[in-house]
């Protein structure tokens, strides 16, 4: 799977393992937009594998995190079984596009969902204390949130929380640490039924899941402590320049990959 002497690919994928788990903590995100381009780079993943494996170790890694942002008040359950209902559909939904759509197209899904996370984190000025306040009309738009989640999470190997910590915020109007908190705890499930679908059709590394899911053991819970720390604001513009950073990173590795191909095709057709 690569020409990298062993030791050196297991200390990679522990690494990829603690940033995730920092970052999931940090952002309310289950890592994967750390783990799906290193998966990639280190192992010698196609996206398709790289995404389905990234969602094992995100089970994983937000249930630490779930963990940490509970023990401070910061998860909410009615929130969470409403957006569950959502995600759960969403994630099965998700990984039957996985496996059907074009390899070509997935990097594009990527970026796409990257650009509209950083636009909707300008729709609403964050704050810290706010309470979860429902009505029907913002029970059905955290349904819609959790389905697109969901989708996300089964196509892009992602958590899903780029979509539901702005959409718990824009929809219902929570505080930061809440929306986080509560992202992690819905990508629990969420993450459990499209990895069990990847399963069933054997595009899953679950070995490698697991281990960066355990090294996100580590870290989930600093990345907590550190969000607690940086003001609303901060903490918004440090996820914006986070996901500009993945989502460069990940055209320039399509590109190379185009370039790749096509020095391939010529030299089969050069014999």
């Amino acid at each position: 799977m690569s020409a990298r002497p062993p030791a050196r690919v297991a200390l990679l994928v522990l690494a990829t393992g603690l940033a995730s788990g920092f970052l999931a903590g940090l952002f309310g995100v289950g890592g994967g937009l750390v783990i799906v381009p290193a998966l990639m780079s280190v192992l010698r993943m196609d996206q398709r594998r790289a995404a389905a494996t990234s969602l094992a170790a995100i089970v994983v890694t937000a249930a630490v995190g779930t963990v940490s942002y509970a023990q401070r008040g910061q998860v909410s359950l009615e929130a969470f079984a409403i957006v569950s209902v959502g995600s759960l559909a969403g994630a099965r939904l998700g990984t039957w596009l996985l496996r059907r759509l074009p390899r070509a197209v997935l990097p594009w899904v990527f970026v796409g969902f990257t650009l509209s996370v950083i636009i909707s984190q300008q729709l609403r000025s964050p704050v810290r204390e706010a309470a979860l306040v429902l009505d029907p009309v913002g029970a059905i738009g955290l349904v819609a949130v959790g389905l697109v989640a969901g989708i996300l999470a089964g196509l892009v190997g992602v958590g899903g929380g780029g979509v539901i910590v702005p959409g718990l915020q824009l929809v219902v109007g929570v505080g930061d640490l809440l929306a986080r908190g509560t992202s992690l705890l819905i990508m629990i499930p969420t993450a459990m039924v499209g990895t069990w679908s990847n399963l069933r059709h054997s595009v899953v590394d679950l070995r490698v899941g697991l281990l960066v899911g355990a090294a996100a053991v580590v870290s989930a819970p600093l990345g907590a402590r550190a969000a607690a720390a940086l003001s609303p604001t901060a903490g918004t513009v440090l996820f914006n320049i986070f996901l500009v950073c993945v989502m460069l990173t990940m055209l320039f590795k399509e590109r190379l990959r185009r370039q790749a191909d096509r020095a391939g095709g010529q030299e089969r057709g050069g014999a």
